[in-house]
């Protein structure tokens, strides 16, 4: 099979598609023949040696795909070869094969395509953890999210709609404004043609969000702190942009404010049956038309370094996907 590897940590650009042995599920998991794999910013920051884990070298990059299963291990009786599913495979997505830990394999709806699945599981799970687990985000409060069009901001102006907020989208260009809305947003904020923070009060009357959702990190997160309302909640995603911010901690005591760190891989491995039910949640809002995964562009596998680049460069709008070539349903 074909298969993209990194044999060492450095620039994304030394990557490689080669030709490799099939995987063997073993005791617990499964071999899936993947027909799309979602590409995610901390696919880049694995490779070059900068996220918190380092997987063993060499590996194949890639944490989410949907395909159909293949074989499955030892021990594995709620799947069956030929069933179509979508998998958190932490490593080893971008490829003709991988292999998954049974239980973070899901059967997807018949009405789902294998890309749309490929888009679904880290970005919508995450912004389902984040505001419905960390936030506790209620109804008629308003959410800022900050990098609204890319993967995860999406999906959070989707879910934060579907659960009764207000929703201000942040975004850097017309055309991502428009998206935004699109997907529900009930205010947009461009990042270029002023203050964040004074355009978020002006929003709201003065009185600050209640939740901002924040995948970006950099010069914004502090002009986001500021936004907040009394009691208000910063969610801390990951860092688009690069930098970690340091933040002065007088403006959390001052508004009675919280920074909460989401980190949905480490809840989901931690609390099995509550992630189960929150993807049950997930799976039924999109069976009633209610989350629309938005698919920014594919790619096939030999285009594997297009594909990362647009993600890593923060190009994309909505997911940015690898299909294979016999990907049809």
């Amino acid at each position: 099979m074909k298969a993209v590897i990194c044999r060492e940590f450095s620039p994304r650009a030394n990557l490689r598609l080669e030709e490799v042995p099939t995987p063997t599920p073993g005791k617990g998991q499964v071999l899936v023949k993947v027909k799309a794999c979602g590409l995610n910013f901390f696919d880049g920051l694995m490779v070059e040696g900068k996220y918190q884990t380092r997987p063993e070298l060499p590996f194949t990059p890639g944490s989410e795909v949907a395909g159909v299963v293949m074989q499955v291990g030892e021990g594995v009786t709620a799947l069956q070869p030929g069933q179509r599913v979508l998998a958190f495979n932490g490593i080893g997505g971008y490829a003709e094969e991988a292999i998954a830990e049974a239980d973070r394999v899901y059967p997807i709806p018949d009405a789902m395509s294998f890309e749309q699945a490929a888009g679904f599981l880290i970005t919508y799970a995450t912004s389902h953890h984040a505001l419905k687990d960390r936030a506790a985000l209620q109804p008629g409060e308003t959410v800022l999210v900050l990098g609204a069009a890319g993967g995860v901001g999406l999906t959070a102006v989707e879910i934060a709609k579907r659960m009764g907020a207000r929703v201000i989208a942040a975004v850097s260009t017309q055309e991502k404004m428009d998206l935004c809305r699109a997907y529900g947003a009930d205010e947009t904020i461009n990042y270029t043609d002023g203050d964040l923070r004074q355009q978020s009060k002006d929003l709201t009357g003065g009185r600050g969000v209640d939740v901002v959702y924040d995948p970006v990190g950099g010069a914004h997160s502090e002009a986001a702190v500021r936004s907040l309302a009394v009691n208000g909640r910063h969610l801390v995603i990951g860092f688009a942009a690069g930098d970690i911010p340091k933040l002065p901690l007088n403006l959390l005591l001052l508004k009675q404010t919280a920074l909460i760190g989401v980190f949905w891989g480490a809840f989901a491995r931690a609390n099995p049956e509550s992630h189960a039910a929150n993807m049950a949640e997930l799976f039924g809002w999109f069976a009633q038309g209610s989350l629309q995964p938005h698919i920014s562009t594919s790619y096939t596998l030999d285009r594997f370094a297009e594909a990362l680049d647009v993600v890593m460069e923060r190009a994309a709008k909505g997911k940015v996907l690898l299909v294979m070539d016999d990907a049809a349903r």
